[in-house]
């Protein structure tokens, strides 16, 4: 049975490469070389398709894919939206955290913004973000209430303009925000790459899946950076 894995370019795709290799799949073709969508691989029987990020697990549980890599941030946006876990064969798996592409999701201000006097319970903040279902829930939990603006790019911008108090968005180094004089005041959620299945491929190609489920936990295991 042929193997379809879903992968974003950038920081994923290069990071999931060496993983693979310990699970014997080589990608043949370079995205940053090629215009093609859709990447051979060693194995005639498993191709890698290029879709955006936050496309991955829209494509695993419609069946686009059977197998994907994303960030916790993009599946736990995509399971608390209207229609995550709700079609395409029922709630993707997430047997494996491949610990790789490692940030975290925090709230971000202008250094001169009181933010905790803005978040006292009651209270009604302004937060520009692309992960609206996670700020929302958060802001919830604090009991704060939150008018959500989203944006898709250019996120330190928002403070900066008066646009918004806060933006809620991934964190690496934090030298972009630096930058921009914006500091982090919280973080919500620690983030790694996921290895997510659709439920009927999981079934159906138990036999061809199961193999690279296990070398990848091993590749994992084994791997003195992924600690």
């Amino acid at each position: 049975m042929s193997l379809t894995l879903a992968l974003s370019k950038g920081r994923i795709f290069d990071d999931t490469l060496p993983l693979l290799k310990a699970a014997g799949i080589e990608v043949l073709d370079d995205p940053e070389k090629s215009r093609a969508l859709i990447l051979r691989t060693n194995l005639p029987d498993v191709r890698v398709v290029l879709v955006r990020a936050s496309d991955v697990p829209t494509y695993v549980q419609h069946g686009g894919a059977d197998v994907g890599v994303a960030g916790l941030d993009v599946l736990l946006e995509h399971e608390a939206g209207p229609y995550g876990g709700q079609i395409g064969g029922g709630a993707l798996l997430r047997p494996l955290d491949l610990r790789i592409a490692r940030c975290r999701l925090s709230v971000a201000t202008r250094t001169d913004f009181d933010y905790q006097a803005a978040v006292r319970q009651g209270a009604r903040i302004r937060v520009a973000t692309k992960y609206t279902q996670l700020a929302r829930q958060h802001f919830a939990d604090k009991g704060v209430h939150v008018d959500l603006i989203k944006l898709y790019g250019s996120m330190e911008l928002a403070p900066l303009t008066g646009l918004a108090d806060a933006i809620v968005d991934l964190v690496s180094s934090g030298a972009t925000l630096k930058a921009n004089d914006l500091v982090e005041v919280e973080h919500i959620l620690p983030i790694s790459s996921h290895l997510v299945l659709n439920p009927v491929a999981a079934k159906l190609k138990r036999e061809r899946i199961r193999p690279l489920l296990q070398a990848l936990q091993s590749a994992v295991s084994s791997s003195p950076a992924l600690a």
